[in-house]
């Protein structure tokens, strides 16, 4: 049987929700107020994602949902049906905003359902402020699904406002590996961007991996391909698992921090900068509703 804790942590004000099978071989905890984020993973005993700490959320954006913009928006400027709009600029030693405007909210527990196979949440936000830089009402609502070897993260986003919207939307990870130089990622992609300084595209540029394999060795990631198909897997030392998403238009983004025990794998639906430079940016209508969700699943077969 799968069961769902609600932990409340009200000195810090850090309130999570826990899904775990019976015996705790299968567990993930999602924290309300980091933007409803996935904080830890494990499934069948093996440490998929872990907390970052003492790297704080705020640094990290871990596992983060990025909406209505994915990554970076150069100077935090952009122009849409020919009126001139401002974010809020984030990354101040690139003068960039980064990684959406719904990471540091607030969700709150909209339904959940357990069962002898799974347990299930479903967090909401409702967006009324019309925030600067994009001033549109919206709703997110993100739901969890953990089984003893899988965990789906289905991410759904309704306009509610008189007024069409752009958006990208992606998730930022990180995936735990004992020995990330010893660690192997499999994709199909003949294309990554080129970026500059400030970590903007400036051009396409075709790559060719071996086997579609790519060995992180000592190698530092900072990088986005674009895929040709919604399949990534990871291989480390410990397990293998694969990443995939229900769109058809796939990027990946892949970052790995200084202290080089995790990876970054983030699945996006459209480029850094898109709003820009319109690569995989995607139009919301008034009452028009985007469904999209990944999913993690562990090789058992090992």
């Amino acid at each position: 049987m799968f069961k769902i804790n609600y932990i409340e942590n009200k000195v810090l004000a850090l309130n999570y929700i826990e899904l775990k099978n019976s015996n705790g071989d299968s567990k993930a905890k999602i924290y309300l107020n980091f933007g409803g984020s996935l904080q830890e993973l494990k499934l069948q005993k093996k440490i998929i994602i872990k907390s970052l700490l003492p790297i704080t959320y705020e640094k990290s954006y871990a596992s983060a949902v990025l909406f209505p913009f994915v990554n970076r928006i150069e100077n935090g400027k952009y122009t849409f049906q020919e009126t001139a709009y401002e974010l809020e600029i984030n990354q101040i030693e690139e003068n960039n905003a980064l990684h959406g405007l719904i990471f540091n909210k607030n969700f709150k527990i909209y339904t959940q359902n357990i069962s002898e196979d799974f347990a299930s949440v479903t967090l909401s936000y409702i967006e009324t402020k019309k925030p600067k830089g994009f001033p549109f009402n919206y709703t997110v609502f993100l739901k969890y699904t953990l089984t003893k070897t899988a965990l789906t993260f289905e991410v759904t986003i309704k306009n509610e406002d008189e007024n069409s919207f752009p958006f990208s939307i992606g998730w930022h990870p990180y995936f735990y590996s004992s020995n990330l130089s010893e660690s192997f990622l499999k994709f199909k992609s003949y294309k990554k961007m080129e970026l500059n300084e400030k970590m903007i595209p400036v051009k396409i540029e075709h790559h060719i991996l071996k086997k579609d394999l790519l060995q992180i060795k000592d190698t530092p990631l900072d990088d986005c391909f674009i895929l040709e198909n919604e399949y990534v897997t990871f291989t480390t030392p410990n397990y293998t698992i694969k990443l995939n998403s229900s769109s058809k238009e796939n990027y990946l983004q892949l970052y790995t921090p200084k202290e080089r025990r995790t990876i970054a794998i983030e699945p996006m639906t459209a480029a850094p900068n898109s709003f820009n430079n319109k690569l995989g940016l995607k139009l919301l209508k008034p009452r028009e509703t985007f469904v999209i969700d990944w999913n993690i699943k562990l090789d058992t077969q090992l």
